[in-house]
């Protein structure tokens, strides 16, 4: 079988890192990486040299994001985006094409794939954030996808009702489970070297998107945002950066002036995996709108404050804190959190092989 392998960020290579590994163990199955979304842009980061960094040779890189965080740039993106991979599907020749997650880039090389007839297997499918448009995105993937691999029961019966089958859905767990199970994590000291970052000092890691379901909210939400964070003077505030969405710029915008003018604020482009679960691990709590505080979170059992509706429609284990979008609900959500009592166990996503299961999976279907 060969496989074509899709990331377009940070957050879903975290996520197929196991896979990968797993897979480069194996005979029965070739696969093919293809980096494109966020990855080669040094707006975000440059993330392509983590990959490069983890020793994964990169098949093809495709640049189609499009400077900009209005409407009109991730409408232009997607087409773009579909366009530089309708010329790879047709000049490749795959047997699967693997996708994860819920992005609109990652929508974009599905949809260019289906008139080419290419099975397409989908990664964290039948999941629900109701305050962000990225559920068209998940649910139309499900939809164009043969193959399904579930993080929970709940999200493998989602697909079924939307497929009108459960043929070809499997729960396997979520690979980052098994991402952080793998890791090894930076001691105190590694992590201050590295980053400048005293993480013994007690901190808050922060990352927060727009709603892209309710544009215009935006402006007063990263306002009343901030404006709780300026009362947060006892922490160190770790803020990772937004994603390329629309307004993600604007609220970077915002949050860059704040750490400038904020003595206990710092800015992270991406720590990149093993940085990222070490101060997962270390900080106090979890503030923000991130899918990672739903997944990841749970397995190093941390608080989590979860800000208003980008999220909504998750799964909500007893580690998530949720409140709206204004200062006075998340003030209080922080008072509720410091005064909780430590989370003993959360198995909701699986034991930490689900790289394992997909790829058992894979080599039955070749």
């Amino acid at each position: 079988m060969k496989i074509a392998i899709l990331t377009s960020s940070r957050a879903d290579y975290a996520g197929i890192l196991p896979l990968l590994t797993e897979l480069k163990k194996q005979k029965q199955i070739s696969y093919s990486l293809i980096v494109f979304g966020t990855h080669p842009s040094s707006f975000h980061g440059n993330t392509i040299n983590r990959i490069k960094e983890d020793g994964f040779r990169i098949d093809h890189v495709i640049e189609s994001m499009v400077f900009g965080d209005t409407p009109e740039s991730i409408s232009t993106c997607i087409g773009l985006t579909t366009i530089k991979f309708a010329t790879i599907w047709s000049k490749t020749n795959f047997d699967l094409i693997l996708t994860t997650g819920d992005r609109y880039e990652m929508f974009a090389a599905a949809l260019a794939a289906v008139p080419f007839n290419i099975n397409i297997a989908h990664i964290h499918g039948g999941e629900d954030t109701e305050g962000a448009i990225d559920n068209v995105f998940r649910h139309s993937l499900s939809l164009m996808s043969k193959f399904h691999f579930t993080t929970t029961n709940q999200f493998k019966t989602r697909i079924s009702n939307i497929k009108g089958s459960d043929k070809y859905i499997y729960n396997v767990g979520a690979l980052s489970i098994d991402a952080m199970k793998a890791t090894k994590l930076l001691t105190l000291p590694e992590f201050k070297t590295k980053f400048n970052i005293d993480l013994s000092k007690p901190s808050i890691l922060i990352t927060v998107h727009p709603e892209t379901s309710i544009l215009k909210e935006n402006q007063k939400y990263i306002v009343e945002f901030i404006n709780a964070l300026k009362e947060l003077k006892k922490y160190q505030l770790i803020i990772t950066m937004p994603n390329a969405d629309a307004l993600g710029n604007m609220f970077r915008e915002r949050l860059n002036v704040f750490i400038k003018i904020t003595e206990n604020a710092i800015g992270v482009e991406s720590f990149g995996n093993v940085g990222y679960f070490t101060c997962m691990k270390h900080c106090k709590f979890m503030l923000g709108n991130s899918s990672s505080g739903f997944v990841e979170a749970s397995y190093f059992l941390k608080y989590v404050i979860n800000v208003g509706d980008r999220q909504k429609g998750r799964i909500l284990t007893k580690n998530i804190v949720s409140c709206s979008f204004d200062k006075k609900s998340i003030l209080k959500a922080i008072q509720q959190v410091e005064v909780s009592k430590p989370i003993v166990k959360i198995i909701e996503y699986g034991n930490g092989n689900t790289a394992k299961k997909i790829v058992d999976i894979l080599k039955k279907l070749s």
